[in-house]
């Protein structure tokens, strides 16, 4: 049974694609069979993953507005052990579309159940907002990684999204919890970074993962290769961030490596 874990702040800018796919494809490295949903209408972790959203005919707008099953649109990417449920471009529309549907904010949920038991970890990449999509990603999940970059207003809405994972736990999915804080676009050369740090930490404690995501030349070119960080260069600072991000939740979880 797999883990479902939804990457989420609606602040844009700050690093949940990049997450999402780095982190999925450092999983995917450690042999856990893995599926990335984007969840967002902008398709970059589609694109980022060498697939043109242009061309996508069944992605997740099709599994929440046309009630397809995920099993019919998820499709294969370069990267062992890792598959995409892509997006394109009408997902903008899903918002609206949503509202007349019944049972609205289950519709990810239901077509997740086809390929839940098929994945260790399905990560989905939620668009930079809180309304119907994100809340129907946080209905699907058992878990919610919330990604907050080392700048001045780092915490600046965070505030808004607990309230909504909070109101989604009482009211929907009581099993939601928080994976954890990721601290993204770290330079250590910048004080406010660190001062940034401390306060994340001080403020979410033991939620605050120990890996910390830098700046990284490697990390930001990728996506333009169609590729991850782990492909593009394993060697770089942002590749082995995101494998010591792996590891981390693997622990958390208390789930080994295969040998």
């Amino acid at each position: 049974m797999g883990k479902i874990i939804s990457i989420a702040n609606q602040k844009g800018g700050v690093g949940k694609t990049t997450t999402a796919i780095n982190l999925a494809a450092s999983l995917a490295a450690l042999e856990f069979k893995t599926l990335l949903v984007d969840g967002d209408p902008q398709a970059n972790s589609t694109s980022g993953l060498g697939h043109n959203p242009k061309e996508v005919t069944k992605s997740i707008y099709e599994c929440m507005v046309d009630g397809l099953m995920a099993s019919e649109c998820v499709v294969p990417t370069n990267i062992n052990y890792l598959d995409l449920l892509p997006a394109h471009i009408d997902l903008v529309g899903a918002e609206i579309e949503l509202i007349h549907l019944e049972e609205r904010e289950y519709r990810m949920k239901k077509s997740l159940a086809s390929v839940k038991d098929q994945y260790d970890f399905i990560l989905i990449d939620c668009n930079p907002s809180l309304g119907l999509i994100t809340v129907n990603a946080l209905t699907a999940s058992d878990s919610v990684l919330v990604p907050v970059q080392c700048e001045y207003f780092a915490l600046e809405g965070i505030a808004q999204l607990m309230n909504t994972i909070k109101i989604v736990k009482e009211n929907i999915n009581t099993a939601l919890e928080i994976e954890g804080v990721l601290l993204t676009m770290y330079d250590q050369r910048v004080r406010l970074c660190n001062m940034v740090v401390e306060e994340v930490r001080n403020h979410f404690q033991d939620l605050t993962f120990e890996t910390i995501i830098p700046r990284n030349i490697k990390l930001s070119e990728s996506p333009s290769f169609g590729l991850p960080v782990i492909a593009h260069d394993a060697e770089s600072k942002g590749a082995i961030s995101y494998l010591n991000l792996a590891n981390e939740i693997l622990e958390r979880n208390k789930i080994s490596v295969p040998a």
